[in-house]
C-alpha cells in the first residue's frame, strides 16, 4: 500500500535568512564592534573591512524590509550614509583633518595646487576632511551612550513591571527623582564633576536617559504580563527572568524602537551642544560640535559663514534621518 507524503514547506529564501533576529544581531556586531575598537581604543583601520559589507547589506535589508514606508527609507538612508562614510573615510583619500593647509579657502577654490570641495576653516583644515571624518566620534559616543541607557533602563523597566511591589516603587521613586530635573542640566552637572570626556558622555547619558527609558518599559511591562502567555510561562514554572527575558520583552520591542531611533537624535543634540559648550568631545580631533564652536565667531562673516554652515547641516541630516526612521517605523506599526 502506498503511503502519501506528507507535504513539505518550501525552504526559506535568502533573504527571509537574512533577516533572521540572530543574523542581524551578527551583522550589527560585525558594523559596531570595529568601529567602537577604532574609535574608541584605537586600533588599526585594517579592523573596519569587514564593517564595510556588513553595513551596505544592513542597508539593502533596511530598504527591503521598510519599502512600504517612504519616510522610513529616506532616514535609514541619512544614518546609513553617515555610518558608511564613518567605516570607509580612513581608506578615502582625504587630507589630514588636523594639518593646516591655508586659512579661509572659500569653497570651490583652488589654493596651493590643491582643490578645496568645501574650503578650509580659519586654522587652514580642510572642511570637507573635517566633516567626513568628525561623524565618527558624533555617531559612536551617541549610539554607544544611548544603547548602555537602554540596557540599564530596560532591564529596571521589565524588573519594575513584572515583579511590582517594592521593586516597583524603589525604582520608580529614584527615576521620578531624576526626572524632576531638567536632561542638560544632569549633562552639565556631570561632565563638570567628572570631566568632559567620551566615557563621560556614557554616564551622563546614561543617567539622565534610564529613567525615562525605564518608564515606557515599565509602562509596556504592565501591560503585556496579563496576556495568555505569560500566564502559560507562569502555570509552566518558568522563572521570573526567564518570563522577563523570552516573553515580555520581545514583545515590547516594537515601541522600544521607535523610542530608540527618537532617543538617538536626542543624543545627537545633546552631545553636539556639549561639545559646543566645552563639556563634550574635546580636540584636537574632528567633531561636528566642536567644528561649530570653533567656527562661530568667523561665520559672523557671511563669506565664511560656510564654516559653521557645512557641520550644522550634517549633524542636521543626521538627527533628521533618526527622526525619519522612527516616524516611518511608527507608521509601519499602526498598519500592522
Amino acid at each position: 500500500m502506498a503511503t502519501i507524503a506528507a507535504p513539505t514547506s518550501p525552504a526559506p529564501s535568502l533573504l527571509d535568512r537574512l533577516r533572521r533576529p540572530r543574523v542581524l544581531l551578527g551583522l550589527v556586531a560585525l558594523l559596531w564592534l570595529p568601529l567602537v575598537a577604532y574609535v574608541m581604543f584605537g586600533v588599526g583601520r585594517m579592523v573596519l573591512i569587514p564593517a564595510i559589507p556588513a553595513t551596505l547589506l544592513l542597508y539593502a535589508l533596511a530598504v527591503i524590509s521598510w519599502r512600504e514606508s517612504a519616510v522610513a527609507v529616506i532616514g535609514v538612508t541619512l544614518v546609513m550614509f553617515w555610518l558608511f562614510i564613518a567605516v570607509v573615510v580612513p581608506f578615502l583619500p582625504l587630507l589630514d583633518p588636523n594639518q593646516p593647509v591655508q586659512p579661509f579657502v572659500t569653497p570651490l577654490t583652488e589654493a596651493r595646487d590643491m582643490f578645496f570641495w568645501l574650503g578650509t576653516d580659519f586654522r587652514g583644515r580642510d572642511m570637507l576632511s573635517r566633516t567626513l571624518w568628525g561623524c565618527q566620534r558624533v555617531l559612536v559616543w551617541g549610539v554607544t551612550a544611548t544603547a548602555v541607557a537602554y540596557v540599564i533602563g530596560t532591564a529596571l523597566g521589565l524588573v519594575a513591571g513584572y515583579l511590582a511591589g517594592w521593586w516597583d516603587e524603589v525604582i520608580s521613586f529614584i527615576g521620578n527623582v531624576i526626572l524632576s530635573f531638567p536632561v542638560m542640566v544632569l549633562f552639565i552637572v556631570i561632565l563638570t564633576y567628572f570631566g568632559p570626556s567620551g566615557f563621560n558622555i556614557i554616564v551622563a547619558v546614561t543617567f539622565a536617559s534610564a529613567p525615562a527609558i525605564m518608564r515606557i518599559v515599565r509602562g509596556l511591562t504592565l501591560d503585556i504580563k496579563t496576556r495568555d502567555y505569560v500566564f502559560a510561562a507562569q502555570t509552566r514554572g518558568e522563572r521570573p527572568l526567564w518570563i522577563m527575558v523570552v516573553e515580555l520583552l520581545p514583545n515590547a520591542r516594537g515601541p522600544i524602537i521607535v523610542d530608540a531611533c527618537l532617543r538617538l537624535g536626542y543624543t545627537t543634540v545633546a552631545i553636539t551642544t556639549l561639545t559646543f559648550l566645552g563639556l563634550g568631545l574635546q580636540p584636537p580631533d574632528p567633531d561636528w560640535g566642536l567644528m561649530i564652536k570653533e567656527a562661530a565667531a568667523a561665520a559672523m562673516l557671511f563669506k565664511f559663514s560656510y564654516m559653521l554652515l557645512v557641520p550644522a547641516l550634517s549633524v542636521s541630516s543626521l538627527i533628521l534621518g533618526f527622526n525619519l526612521m522612527a516616524d516611518g517605523l511608527r507608521e509601519m506599526s499602526l498598519r500592522d
